[in-house]
C-alpha cells in the first residue's frame, strides 16, 4: 500500500482487483464507496432507506457501517473496505471527489446535437468567424476552451492521470490546491453552471469511477504511465472561478428556517412520488414508446417541489430520480442526470405544499 499523500493509483490496474483499488486509494486519502457490480453507479441502498426519506448526512447506515446513499458513505476505514469488499469483490469502486480534494474533468464522447454557439463555452461569444465543422464531443469544445487560452488540452495532458471510459469519454484528474477554494460538480449541459458543452465537473457533491473498474460495456482504463493527479492548473482554476463553481469552505445554512414538517405531510409527501419513480422504473419494461423522459421529467419536478417546502431532502431527491432513471436506462445516465438536475431546479421554483391531502 502506497503511504499517505503518495496519491497514486496501482500501476498494475489492470490486474487488479476492486478490493485493491479501493485500497490504494483509501491509502491515498481519497474516501471510497462501493459501485454496484458491473455498473457505474453506486450499490443499493438498503430496504429501510429506500423507503424512508431522509438526508444523506444524518442516515444512521453510515454510523453502523452501511453503504447506503452513496458517496454519502465513502471512507478511508480500511476495515469497513474489508467487510464491504469481501460480502461482494465483483462490486465497482468510486472516489468523493469534493474530501479527497480532487477535480476531474469528465470528457463526454456521445453522439448528441450541437447546441448553439453561444452555448458551447458557456460565458464566452464565440465570434461567426470561428468555424466550428467537425465539432461534435466534449473533446472539441475543450480544446476549443484551452485553444482561445493559448493552452493545451486537458484531453492531451499526460503529466496528469487520465482514465479512458467504455463509452470513450475520458476522465482527467487533477488535485485541487489544499489552501484553496472548493468546487461544486456540475453538468456541461447545464444552463447555469458548467465549464463546456458535454464536460461535466465531478468536484464536491460527485463521485469518480476509478481505473479497473469493470461495467458491463468495458473496463475504466488509465492512460499513459502518469498514476498521479497533477496539481489543477492555474488557468483551469481561473475557468473554474469565471463559471461559478468554488463554493464556500463552510457549511451553508438553509436561508429560510422553516419548521420541520409533521409526520403525515412527509408521509403524503412519500405517497406523492412513489407512484411517479415507479413509472419512471416501468420504462425497464420496453427500450422505447415509453415516455421514459417525460415521466423522470415530471417526477423530478414534483420531487423538486417537495424539496422546496422542505418535506424531502435534495441529496435524496437526487438519488431516488437516479436510482429510478438508471434502473429504466442504464445506458442514458448522462441524459437522465441533466433531465433531473433540470426538472428539480425548475421545480424548486414552485414550491409543493401539501396541506390539508388525503
Amino acid at each position: 500500500m502506497p503511504r499517505r499523500g503518495e496519491t497514486s493509483v496501482p500501476r498494475s490496474a489492470g490486474h487488479a482487483t476492486p478490493y485493491d483499488v479501493a485500497r490504494w486509494c483509501a491509502g491515498n486519502g481519497w474516501p471510497v464507496h462501493p459501485l454496484a457490480a458491473g455498473r457505474k453507479t453506486p450499490a443499493a441502498n438498503c430496504p429501510s432507506c429506500r423507503e424512508a426519506t431522509h438526508r444523506p448526512q444524518q442516515c444512521p447506515c453510515h454510523s453502523a457501517g452501511k453503504w447506503c446513499h452513496g458517496f454519502h458513505a465513502a471512507t478511508t476505514n480500511p476495515q469497513l473496505l474489508h467487510t464491504w469488499w469481501g460480502s461482494d469483490p465483483t462490486l465497482g469502486v468510486g472516489v468523493s471527489c469534493g474530501p479527497a480534494g480532487l477535480v476531474v474533468l469528465d470528457v463526454d464522447a456521445h453522439s448528441a446535437e450541437v447546441p448553439a454557439r453561444n452555448r458551447l463555452l458557456p460565458g464566452i461569444p464565440i465570434h461567426e468567424s470561428v468555424n466550428l465543422d467537425g465539432l461534435a464531443s466534449g473533446f472539441d469544445t475543450l480544446a476549443l476552451l484551452a485553444a482561445l487560452r493559448g493552452r493545451k488540452s486537458p484531453a492531451d495532458d499526460d503529466s496528469t492521470l487520465r482514465v479512458r471510459t467504455p463509452s470513450g469519454g475520458l476522465h482527467v484528474w487533477y488535485q485541487a490546491p489544499r489552501q484553496g477554494p472548493q468546487y461544486r460538480s456540475s453538468v456541461g449541459s447545464s444552463p447555469k453552471v458548467s465549464l463546456a458543452w458535454q464536460v461535466d465537473i465531478r468536484a464536491t457533491g460527485g463521485y469518480i469511477v476509478t481505473p479497473a473498474t469493470r461495467t458491463k460495456t468495458g473496463t475504466y482504463q488509465a492512460l499513459g504511465t502518469t498514476r498521479v493527479p497533477a496539481p489543477l492548473p492555474h488557468w483551469l482554476a481561473a475557468e473554474l472561478q469565471r463559471t461559478g463553481h468554488p463554493v464556500s469552505n463552510e457549511p451553508v445554512p438553509d436561508p429560510v428556517p422553516r419548521p420541520r414538517p409533521a409526520a403525515p405531510a412527509g408521509q403524503h409527501a412519500h405517497r406523492l412520488l412513489v407512484p411517479l419513480l415507479a413509472q419512471v422504473e416501468a420504462c425497464a419494461s420496453a427500450p422505447e414508446g415509453t415516455a421514459f423522459t417525460e415521466k423522470l421529467n415530471r417526477a423530478a419536478y414534483t420531487a423538486g417541489g417537495l424539496v422546496a417546502v422542505g418535506y424531502l431532502g435534495h441529496d435524496q431527491a437526487h438519488d431516488l430520480l437516479t436510482a429510478a432513471a438508471d434502473a429504466a436506462r442504464p445506458h442514458r445516465h448522462r441524459h437522465s442526470r441533466a433531465v433531473i438536475s433540470s426538472a428539480l431546479s425548475a421545480g424548486a421554483s414552485r414550491p409543493l405544499h401539501l396541506k390539508g391531502r388525503s
